[in-house]
């Protein structure tokens, strides 16, 4: 069984190692954020990557085939829920919202699994409006996937930057007009594995999504 409390544990550290930068935008990087056990569990769970039929540039493109927490796989994947319980312990949450200024009170918890191949790009965005924290927390542990971060922009939607992609490490950020980001076009090896999540306002239209879709984090 996968332990919540050593989750929240390693966050809770993570977290107050965190490396802050400001340019171009607020953002912060993480790293050792699961313990290996979960890593490992997470890493194997059996959802396949979805073809991209030639489309891409945003995630919505492909809604019919993402992968979430939510609480059909929550009772299918015991990592899956133990995941999701970590990220809405009040330890947690009031540990996010105190570092990163993250309006959480009475926003919901959302986990995409993500799984990028060869052809996957996404244009320039800022996840500016229900959501109210992100964090892109990368898996892949293929040597290969190092280049494979996300793209930092501009306010010209230039990239200035770009997160390193290291297993169990994340880029987070608090979502802004300015918070640009996105993925460059570029080969991808593989399966890039990533783990996205937001806490997002009463307004997200996708119930189905949320890991508990009638808990509100508590203020």
């Amino acid at each position: 069984m996968h332990d919540k409390d050593a989750l929240v544990s390693t966050m809770l550290a993570s977290i107050d190692a965190a490396q802050q930068s400001d340019q171009p935008y607020r953002h912060w990087l993480v790293s050792e954020c699961l313990p290996a056990p979960m890593l490992g569990s997470v890493l194997a769970l059996p959802f396949e990557a979805p073809a991209l039929e030639g489309v891409s540039g945003k995630r919505e493109l492909h809604n019919a085939t993402r992968k979430y927490f939510d609480a059909e796989n929550q009772k299918s994947f015991p990592v899956c829920a133990q995941f999701c319980a970590a990220f809405q312990d009040p330890r947690l949450t009031d540990r996010i919202a105190g570092r990163f200024g993250a309006a959480l009170g009475g926003t919901y918890l959302r986990v995409e699994y993500a799984q990028d191949i060869d052809g996957f790009w996404l244009e320039p965005h800022t996840d500016l409006g229900v959501k109210t924290f992100t964090m892109l927390l990368y898996i892949s542990n293929d040597p290969q996937h190092q280049s494979l971060g996300t793209d930092i922009y501009d306010l010209d939607k230039t990239p200035v930057g770009r997160s390193p992609f290291l297993p169990n490490s994340a880029f987070i950020f608090v979502p802004s007009s300015t918070t640009y980001h996105g993925f460059e076009r570029r080969t991808i090896d593989g399966v890039r594995k990533s783990i996205i999540i937001n806490y997002v306002t009463n307004e997200w239209r996708a119930r189905e999504q949320l890991a508990f879709p009638d808990r509100p984090i508590a203020t």
